[in-house]
């Protein structure tokens, strides 16, 4: 055990701000088979009438899952949205650039539409629009087509396809990662600025109350970096309401300290994109401040794709290929918990956040065509978060062990935050960073009036590769921590090595 104990205080007085519920966002792309034998397969002994999978609907609900982005992603910048409408049986067949496959267009914009409503009404539309390879008019009339009531050429269009009422969408992604040379019609940070900008103002003459999202770097590695945030924001800053950011992690050369301390380097991402787009408004001089969409993140072994493309036929275009099915372990849990726990401490500016991605692709649910659907690692944290962590989130500074790691120096053993609920319950979420030590925890409650445990339970495992598989599916669960204790206003616990935890009070 630690010789040192870690150590916060709670204080209803010093808050971070509320949680948006689209901070529990996902992603659902037309790659591998995230869409086709995932969420969708006709012939599968649970598919509904529109061939949604009744099991991984069911799984859905039960990770909890908010706002969906929808097609990509790499996919949307080759993307044709007239390809995705009308009868399933007259849509065309498709080269996908993107992930080197060929696209069937069985599941499409409808399809989609559908999928959120069986969800439930928690469930809302986040589409991205092609600023790849298309522009401005087609955007307006993807909008038309999806929003407009009736008695236009587009909308009746979709109400002769068999939705008369309109989908509703108010959140629109202005492309995806055009700061990647892999993007499809990558352009530099004006070009994209230019075309967000007049894209933007177009859609809201539409629709004023369109809500929209400028592309932000695909990661804090990439060498533009920020200047790229500057230079957007400065043509779309009074034109949108949020800046994306990408990330994902995997350990690098078997330095495991830095991969579980991965949530520094995405706290340090935020606070970043946060001070330059601060920086542009300031210049600006306008009162307006940009939240953050961290609408693609997870944990991602992107070595397997590039053994893909390293090999791929040059003739093969297979149809919905088994792509990027990562299976996690629950050292992979914990370090997503932690980026969880990232996004929540900074829920006043990160407004929308989506799980990349939510069936078979580097996904929380599994499927097996024909077969069952199970909960992978990451499935409880993500879970747990969604169901746990609405309400205030308190300001948390910890007074922590530290070790040091290679890619960021000396890092904190614990990482944590808490989330304060309408009726007063407040939640912790924490990790131990350890790998071989249990962290002694103790927690000052101010004026919070908590004088129960309702549950203290972990993720953490003797074996911490240790995995749910189709032959194993139910391996990894979280359990029951004995021991935690709440007297006198302070909370005491042990957190496991290599642990998620979540203790909630009341």
């Amino acid at each position: 055990m630690s010789t040192r104990t870690a150590r916060f205080t709670l204080d209803p007085a010093f808050t971070i701000g509320e949680v948006n519920p689209r901070l529990f966002g996902s992603f659902v792309e037309h790659l591998g088979r995230c869409v086709y034998t995932g969420i969708f397969e006709p012939d599968h002994p649970t598919a509904d009438e529109q061939g949604l999978r009744q099991d991984v609907l069911d799984l859905v609900r039960e990770l909890g899952v908010t706002a969906i982005r929808y097609p990509g992603g790499n996919f949307v910048s080759g993307y044709r949205w007239e390809d995705s409408v009308g009868p399933a049986g007259d849509r065309p067949r498709r080269l996908d650039l993107a992930w080197r496959s060929t696209e069937t267009n069985r599941f499409g914009l409808s399809e989609y539409i559908a999928f959120l409503k069986k969800i439930g009404p928690q469930a809302e539309p986040m589409m991205a629009i092609n600023l790849g390879t298309r522009g401005v008019a087609e955007a307006l009339q993807l909008q038309e087509y999806a929003n407009h009531p009736a008695g236009t050429a587009l909308s009746e269009q979709r109400v002769a396809h068999g939705d008369k009422e309109p989908f509703g969408i108010k959140v629109w992604c202005l492309g995806n990662e055009m700061d990647g040379p892999w993007q499809t019609g990558h352009k530099t940070a004006e070009e994209y600025g230019r075309i967000a900008a007049e894209t933007a103002r177009a859609m809201r003459q539409i629709d004023a109350d369109v809500e929209l999202v400028a592309c932000g770097s695909s990661s804090q590695a990439m060498p533009t970096f920020a200047a790229w945030e500057a230079t957007v924001l400065q043509e779309t800053y009074d034109l949108v309401d949020y800046i994306s950011l990408h990330a994902y992690y995997q350990p690098l050369d078997g330095d495991l300290d830095s991969f579980i301390a991965s949530a520094v380097d995405m706290e340090s991402f935020i606070e970043n994109v946060v001070a330059t787009a601060d920086h542009v408004g300031a210049r600006l001089k306008s009162k307006k401040k940009i939240n953050l969409s961290f609408d693609e993140w997870n944990v991602w072994y992107t070595a397997d794709w590039e053994e893909h493309t390293k090999n791929a036929d040059p003739a093969d275009w297979p149809e919905a290929p088994r792509l990027l099915e990562d299976n996690y372990s629950v050292m992979d849990a914990v370090v997503f918990g932690s980026l969880l726990i990232a996004l929540l401490r900074h829920a006043d500016r990160v407004t929308v956040a989506c799980l990349a991605q939510l069936v078979n692709v580097i996904a929380p649910i599994m499927t097996e065509p024909g077969g069952p659907a199970w909960r992978q690692t990451t499935f409880f944290p993500f879970a747990q978060a969604s169901k746990y962590g609405r309400g205030q989130v308190l300001d948390v500074r910890v007074d922590s062990p530290t070790h040091e790691t290679k890619q960021y120096g000396e890092a904190e053993l614990l990482h944590a935050t808490a989330v304060r609920g309408e009726d007063g319950s407040v939640t912790v979420f924490a990790v131990n960073r350890s790998r071989t030590e249990s962290l002694p925890l103790q927690v000052g409650l101010n004026g919070l009036d908590l004088t129960s445990i309702v549950e203290h339970s972990a993720l953490a495992d003797a074996d911490p590769d240790a995995r749910n598989t189709l032959a194993d599916p139910e391996r990894v669960a979280p359990h029951q921590v004995q021991g935690t204790a709440l007297q006198d206003g302070t909370l005491t616990a042990v957190l496991e090595p290599l642990s998620w935890n979540v203790i909630r009070l009341a």
